[in-house]
């Protein structure tokens, strides 16, 4: 046995009597396994969760897919028009490649963490439709090609859809230069760098009926332009309110019909609902968390019954300590959304999700 196996063994026996705890559950599989003959469970991370022994035995105990959570994003890895920074997203390909986990692309268009030269001249001007896409079809093939064989999945264009009900596509500056064709030509560029990569459309909200049929909409006009999209991420950032069971089960339904694969790209539950007043919250309370048991149960029922559509889930973040919900949207409030507490300890939810 190697001095890190050993290492590794000693931390994952210090997660493991927490959750032998709970009746029924074996302590020796993660929920990879338990999972392993419906589809992956990933979950997204940082440079910090690879390097900390604590957190990377809980990854390796209990996913089998990563998802890089910033380190890809045009911002990161393409700061200045002439320079790439590989460093953060290479070392979570390599941690992967190492330890045979799936790895996640995430992503290759997005109205947000877009370097501000992407869509200005040096006189500051707004760059011409034909210079933004040739910058976009650059980024595109440098990046795709530079993991192609690694990254089995792209999550190509992000949140082009808007929320706005009076929109169709988000009013960003990638669509007032290029209108709808940025989505096009993205789709077209990723598939050219790496044919073999599955291509995705990500977005949240998709459970809501409007922005669902915009989201299929846009679909289905890429598919009736045999536009290469193979797959839907429903990013699912949901709380322990929202989305219903027949809003979930819809959701699934709808896009399937189109012949798309979906994965569950960004899952947590937030204990907050639009609703809440932020000063409101008594923090993780019993109630809080068998409320959000009962939300992760009736997920994970679903994606097992339509375990012929979902082809992958991802949970947004290790743990609670980690999560983005942390003083998002409100400063200075913690949030509880994930399976596994600040201490790496299984919650509650975690034993609905693994007793089936």
């Amino acid at each position: 046995m190697t001095k890190f196996s050993a290492r590794l063994l000693c931390l994952l026996c210090l997660l493991s009597p927490i959750a032998s705890s709970a009746q029924n559950i074996d302590t020796t599989k993660g929920l990879k396994d338990y999972y392993r003959k419906y589809f992956p469970i990933g979950v997204a991370v940082s440079p910090g969760s690879i390097k900390n022994p604590a957190e990377t035995a809980l990854i390796l105990k209990h996913f089998n897919s990563l998802t890089p959570e910033n380190a890809m994003k045009m911002g990161a890895i393409h700061p200045e028009q002439n320079r790439y920074n590989w460093l953060n997203a290479d070392a979570i390909v390599n941690f992967a490649q190492e330890h045979h986990l799936l790895v996640r692309g995430h992503n290759l268009c997005w109205h947000e963490q877009t370097p501000k030269w992407f869509f200005y001249d040096k006189a500051g001007m707004l760059v011409s439709k034909d210079t933004l896409l040739q910058r976009l079809k650059d980024h595109i093939y440098t990046v795709v090609k530079h993991y192609k064989g690694k990254v089995y999945a792209w999550d190509v264009v992000n949140e082009a859809v808007s929320t706005n009900k009076d929109e169709f596509l988000r009013n960003s500056l990638w669509y007032q230069i290029c209108g709808e064709d940025f989505i096009f030509k993205a789709f077209q560029y990723a598939h050219e760098a790496d044919p073999k990569a599955v291509l995705f459309y990500n977005d949240y909200g998709t459970e809501q009926p409007a922005k669902r049929e915009k989201v299929y909409q846009l679909l289905k006009k890429l598919i009736d332009a045999h536009i290469p999209v193979d797959a839907v991420g429903l990013q699912a950032h949901w709380s322990i309110n929202d989305p219903t069971e027949k809003e979930l089960i819809e959701t699934i339904e709808r896009f399937s019909s189109l012949g798309l694969k979906i994965q569950i790209t960004e899952l947590d539950m937030s204990i907050y609902s639009s609703k809440n007043n932020p000063a409101d919250s008594n923090g993780y309370t019993t109630a809080i968390a068998e409320k959000q048991s009962q939300q992760y149960a009736m997920a994970f029922n679903i994606f097992r019954k339509y375990k012929d559509v979902i082809t992958g889930v991802t949970f947004w973040n290790v743990s609670d300590r980690s999560s983005w919900l942390n003083n998002f949207p409100v400063k200075g409030r913690d949030n509880y959304p994930l399976l596994f507490d600040r201490k790496l300890h299984p919650k509650p939810p975690y034993n609905q999700v693994v007793n089936f």
